[in-house]
């Protein structure tokens, strides 16, 4: 084990001690902030606190042009832990532990590599990205911070992802007429009717976006995650709320989406269309501006000397940068089919590539 790794090891035992669990949204200015701004000295650190346990920490040494963001908040642990998720476990070539996957692994590689290396710097790091709340990342874009690139880390397996999906939730409501259900008019009548007749029609647009393609992605990604409503069986449901998401490639446009989704449902029988939360493509923009923009990401991984993987079909906040305008790449440890789940790890194998690339591009 080289010092690199036993450093980042180190990092991320302290990392995944601190419990910054979102929700339930109760992290402050101090615990984990307070440690990464220790690791930092020679940064010129700021700490905001946006609210709602959304805290932002900018770290800037020399005079850098490109940022490497990364988020400390980890998704809630399972009961299916078999450890305390809060403790770090290295075991052969595993180190486990609550975010250790997603994302806390590439934080302690970005401070492992700062503290080994002298050329310019800049680090963002927040803790709202799982709470889909990106009040860090929106408030740092909203100042005049002068830069053009950004690598965001997520969990690619140390490849740099130039494309992913958007992702946008809807909560819908139907009306219905209460009534006895052995009346002829049941059928038109109930809101659970309505959310079943528009959750057919949806579907069959979806399979119709199968022909789809950019960038190795293909289709429409759909879900319909929950419907509730009615009283009993022979009661006419008087109202119903269904929720559900879609997945569009960079290709897709999200307004006339939502407009194609509002549209398979009857007008008498709609109460409310509301989204809940809209992240763009990666690229982000039009068709056009999304093939310029992947290209110009590209150029970013080869002069970075990052091996360029598949699209992938999770979002990042990669796309928040790349809608801003900047040139935006993801890139992290670790597998995203161990992100959010019990016993979670990341590979040592993974820790120290990405620790040694960061630390090339640093000294770069």
């Amino acid at each position: 084990m080289n010092d690199l790794l036993q450093s980042t090891l180190a990092h991320l035992e302290r990392l995944v001690s601190f419990d910054t669990r979102n929700p339930p949204r109760e992290i402050g200015t101090g615990g984990i902030f307070d440690y990464v701004r220790a690791q930092l000295p020679g940064f010129r650190v700021e700490v905001v606190d946006h609210g709602a346990g959304a805290v932002s920490l900018f770290a800037v040494r020399g005079n850098p042009t490109r940022l490497f963001n990364v988020h400390l908040d980890t998704v809630p642990s399972s009961p299916h832990w078999s450890a305390d998720p809060h403790v770090l476990r290295v075991d052969g070539e595993r180190a486990t532990g609550l975010g250790a996957c997603d994302i806390k692994g590439a934080a302690a590689g970005l401070i492992a590599a700062a503290q080994v290396t002298r050329g310019d710097a800049a680090f963002l790091f927040t803790s709202d990205e799982e709470a889909n709340d990106a009040r860090g990342v929106a408030a740092f874009l909203a100042t005049d911070h002068g830069f053009g690139h950004v690598v965001v880390a997520e969990p690619t397996q140390c490849e740099a992802v130039l494309a992913h999906r958007g992702i946008s939730s809807v909560r819908m409501a139907f009306r219905g007429r209460a009534g006895h259900a052995s009346g002829a008019g049941a059928l038109d009548a109930s809101a659970v009717h309505h959310a079943v007749r528009w959750s057919s029609r949806a579907l069959d647009f979806v399979g119709m976006e199968s022909h789809r393609r950019f960038g190795g992605l293909t289709g429409l990604r759909f879900n319909i995650g929950r419907i509730d409503g009615g009283i009993k069986a022979n009661v006419i449901a008087p109202a119903a709320e269904l929720r559900f998401g879609f997945r569009p490639l960079p290709s897709h446009d999200i307004d006339q989406l939502h407009a194609a989704f509002r549209g398979f449902a009857a007008p008498e029988g709609l109460d409310a269309y509301e989204e809940t939360f809209r992240g763009p493509s990666l690229p982000a923009g039009d068709v056009a501006a999304a093939e310029d923009r992947r290209l110009a990401a590209r150029d970013l991984a080869d002069e970075l000397g990052l091996p360029i993987g598949n699209a992938v079909d999770f979002w990042t906040e990669a796309s928040l940068f790349s809608q801003a305008g900047l040139t935006a790449l993801v890139f992290g440890p670790g597998d995203i089919a161990q992100a959010h789940t019990a016993d979670e790890w990341v590979s040592l194998e993974q820790l120290q590539r990405y620790g040694g690339i960061v630390r090339d591009i640093l000294s770069a």
